[in-house]
């Protein structure tokens, strides 16, 4: 779990025994079913990629609640969802399948937990027919999966969930940018 540059740091201000007694209690590489709950509740979470040279990318990443879900202890399963066609995330996960996640219930319980594993990015899976939205699944076999202290989260309130977020038998919403004129020569045709 740790490498020289934490150990540096954690023997410079005394936290090595919290560290270890941390990865011995908290961290595991299998999902259990509180875990499942908490990250199916939620919609979205954080996502960290690095290309081939390393070089880091973090992405917000949004659905309807439970567009993520725990399909096995040692599986996690997401779709990508239109976009802006960059791919800086999952462009990244086809040169480096490393990946970090971030979930994060930000309300009355403020709540994280973080998911390090391999990811593989998936084109024809049976499974995205029953994902609106779905253009590509990513599936994550966890290395590391830890709760994290949820002191510094801001309390705040989900007062709708996006207007874009895909949904069974909804048409998608484009958003507005995806109009301008700057654009128009450009844009894909939506993939499904």
């Amino acid at each position: 779990m740790y490498h020289d540059g934490n150990r540096t740091l954690q023997d410079e201000f005394g936290s090595r025994a919290l560290a270890d007694r941390l990865d011995e209690k908290l961290r595991r590489d299998r999902f259990n079913d509180d875990d499942a709950a908490f990250i199916g509740s939620l919609g979205f979470f954080f996502l960290a990629t690095a290309d081939a040279a390393g070089a880091p990318d973090c992405s917000f990443k949004g659905g309807p609640p439970g567009f993520v879900s725990v399909a096995a202890p040692d599986l996690l399963i997401f779709p990508d969802y239109d976009g802006n066609g960059m791919f800086k995330s999952l462009g990244n996960l086809l040169a480096n399948p490393q990946v970090g996640m971030l979930f994060i219930a930000m309300g009355e319980a403020p709540r994280r937990l973080r998911v390090n594993g391999r990811a593989q990015v998936v084109r024809d899976d049976p499974a995205m027919a029953q994902i609106p939205g779905a253009q590509l699944l990513i599936k994550v076999t966890p290395v590391d999966i830890f709760p994290n202290c949820p002191r510094y989260i801001p309390r705040t309130e989900t007062l709708a969930l996006s207007e874009y977020a895909p949904a069974p038998g909804v048409a998608p919403v484009e958003p507005r940018w995806k109009s301008f004129e700057m654009f128009s020569d450009v844009l894909p045709p939506r993939r499904r």
